[in-house]
């Protein structure tokens, strides 16, 4: 007689964060990829949501970027009809979106059903989103919320508030028209095919179909918009660059280039951005303090700085020192304080510092933070960003 199997908490734990790490870490490529599309896989998909939806196989039209898909929805005059009963939109992207909701939403009750402990939900989450994998299964964290923080956010973070929404900048949104962000959803994915592969929840098959079809479409290709005979496909990004975001436990990413765009399409078109902010061109390739004195978005006008560098900026700009004293907060480094140039448009000060804390290169990074006018020393502007007086940040031991 053979012996029977032992159970193994600790085996158990490591199976668990393998296949975390595996699902994450296959539609995080998923979502960056920037291979030509699988036409015959999207096309396939997509025809499986119009038959199950009633419609006849669409037209597939390709195009290179999405603003040459919206483009071309105004072009054709394209749109979604109207129910004038019930002021909805009607149509196969309608569907599709009745369809996919109510799936999620069944979904969605049977991993409830899995839960207790509602209460400290969020709790839990926004403590597993600070662990690693390992540090959350040792803290008893349930594999519920780690799966949620791990997943759903860290992918959504990165590829649904990121790429998508630098992507987004580049086209006029269309009335009449649902966009469907193929890759870039990997995050709804993720988070019901890593139930299913752990084997937390068995969902009913017409929803285990249609999440399979769903990925197959995000793993295939970009952007698309589905109409009552027509499909409009986007090809994927040609080029899309990203770093790590720093301080994050689960792969997160965020787009940044320094030299070149951080997406690119192949009919020219592009976004540039710096560690994560939408910034325009002239920044990444030829920023000037001139063009830096006519900005009036902060956070552009900060990149713009960073990307020449404060020393640079403040000689070439002739910023006033107002005040300077070491930081208590962070020793070996000095605080700055300046006027600000004029043309900035408003009184204030700009208070230059030092990261507490190291970026992933090793190096700290230097960072100017805009304050009001009133202050006229140092210390008492760091610690209104603290939101206490000066006297008090001379007495931190160190910051972060």
């Amino acid at each position: 007689m053979s012996a029977a199997p032992i159970y193994s908490p600790s085996r158990h734990r490591a199976s668990f964060i393998e296949n975390v790490e595996a699902v994450q870490n296959v539609w995080l490529e998923h979502g960056l990829c920037t291979r030509p599309s699988d036409r015959d896989t999207a096309e396939w998909a997509v025809a499986q949501l119009y038959r199950r939806s009633g419609f006849p196989e669409p037209e597939f039209v390709w195009v290179p970027s999405p603003p040459a898909g919206s483009d071309l929805i105004v072009a054709e005059g394209l749109s979604m009809s109207m129910s004038l009963d019930s002021n909805r939109l009607r149509g196969a992207s309608a569907c599709f979106a009745s369809m996919f909701s109510d799936s999620r939403r069944r979904m969605d009750a049977y991993i409830a059903r899995r839960r207790s402990d509602w209460p400290n939900e969020r709790w839990w989450i926004d403590a597993a989103r600070v662990q690693s994998l390992e540090e959350s299964v040792g803290l008893g964290i349930s594999p519920d919320r780690i799966v949620r923080a791990a997943v759903w956010d860290s992918l959504h973070t990165t590829l649904f508030d990121g790429v998508a929404a630098a992507i987004r900048t580049l086209s006029t949104p269309v009335a009449g028209s649902v966009t469907w962000y193929g890759q870039q959803e990997a995050h709804r994915i993720a988070y019901y095919d890593l139930y299913r592969r752990c084997d937390l929840v068995s969902f009913h098959a017409d929803d285990d179909q249609l999440l399979d079809i769903h990925a197959a479409l995000a793993g295939a290709t970009g952007w698309w918009w589905a109409f009552d005979t027509m499909c409009i496909m986007s090809e994927r990004p040609t080029a899309l660059r990203s770093e790590p975001i720093p301080g994050r436990m689960h792969s997160e990413r965020r787009l940044h280039d320094s030299d070149s765009p951080a997406v690119e399409f192949g009919d020219g078109q592009a976004v540039y951005v710096q560690h994560g902010t939408i910034v325009p061109s002239w920044v990444v390739l030829d920023p000037t303090v001139e063009r830096i004195a006519g900005e009036r978005n902060v956070e552009v006008r900060r990149c713009a700085i960073e990307r020449i560098g404060w020393d640079t900026y403040i000689d070439t700009a002739g910023l006033e020192l107002v005040d300077k004293a070491d930081d208590p907060g962070n020793a070996g480094h000095m605080l700055q304080l300046y006027a600000s140039p004029d043309g900035w448009g408003r009184d204030g000060r700009i208070l230059l510092a030092v990261n507490g804390s190291l970026e992933r290169d090793g190096r700290r990074r230097r960072y100017g933070i805009y304050v009001p006018g009133w202050f006229s020393s140092a210390l008492d502007a760091a610690g209104w960003t603290y939101g206490i007086n000066g006297a008090d940040y001379a007495r931190l031991v160190r910051r972060t």
